[in-house]
């Protein structure tokens, strides 16, 4: 099964937890509503999570137990315009949004947050601009390793269901289809535009393709520059 980064959402606000698990659950993630803030404390020492979405009421207490518990977990608060709490919330290294909160910029917030306090990857990751076809889909490769890569696939007009957790995608320049993996979902660093991010690592692929895809990613220049292949 791929990856779905267990997301905790402590918030008194029936409707903002079901919106914001409604919102995570389409973006790959594995929401977990509480219903009150005051409940993290004892989550926290049932089950890990990938993140904490609480309530600005409950940050100062929250925020502590999660960095006694699990330091590095990325926090997002979520509260009424208040420079003090905002203050509070970044002396203490989480990010305050302001009600009320939308759906771009809390899913794009949350997956930034995730991917940065992931392990390093086993591999490096060079930028590229692959063009590719996924499930009929005109798309782009934006980044590959050894294991797999970065895609970057148009937001339709009629909303499009991502790809299936194992999927093909083909790359024209190799003449090859590759099986991927789908380990992730996110939007873009600008939360905004016509594209949605997916991660995949390389899965149930013939030698032949393999060799294919390590030989085209140890070619690659390790360098900023990312390189463009129609």
């Amino acid at each position: 099964m791929p990856f779905r980064p267990r997301i905790a959402i402590a918030s008194p606000i029936a409707a903002e937890r079901t919106s914001i698990a409604d919102w995570l659950s389409s973006e790959g993630f594995d929401p977990i509503p509480l219903g009150h803030p005051a409940l993290i404390t004892a989550e926290l020492k049932r089950r890990t999570f990938e993140l904490i979405v609480i309530d600005a009421s409950h940050a100062v207490q929250a925020i502590n137990m999660v960095r006694a518990c699990q330091l590095q977990t990325p926090v997002v608060v979520i509260g009424a315009p208040d420079p003090v709490a905002e203050s509070q919330a970044a002396a203490r290294g989480a990010t305050y949004l302001v009600r009320p909160v939308e759906r771009a910029l809390i899913t794009c917030t949350i997956a930034m947050a995730v991917m940065e306090t992931r392990p390093t990857r086993r591999s490096e990751r060079k930028p590229v601009r692959f063009e590719v076809v996924i499930q009929g889909v005109p798309s782009r490769i934006v980044d590959v390793s050894r294991e797999g890569m970065r895609l970057e696939i148009p937001r339709l007009r009629k909303a499009a269901p991502p790809p299936p957790p194992m999927f093909d995608v083909a790359l024209p320049m190799l003449g090859v289809s590759l099986n991927v993996r789908r380990l992730w979902t996110s939007s873009p660093p600008e939360c905004v535009g016509q594209t949605i991010w997916y991660g995949g690592e390389l899965s149930n692929n013939t030698k032949r393709v393999e060799m294919a895809w390590l030989t085209l990613v140890d070619a690659l220049p390790a360098s900023r520059a990312s390189l463009e292949v129609q």
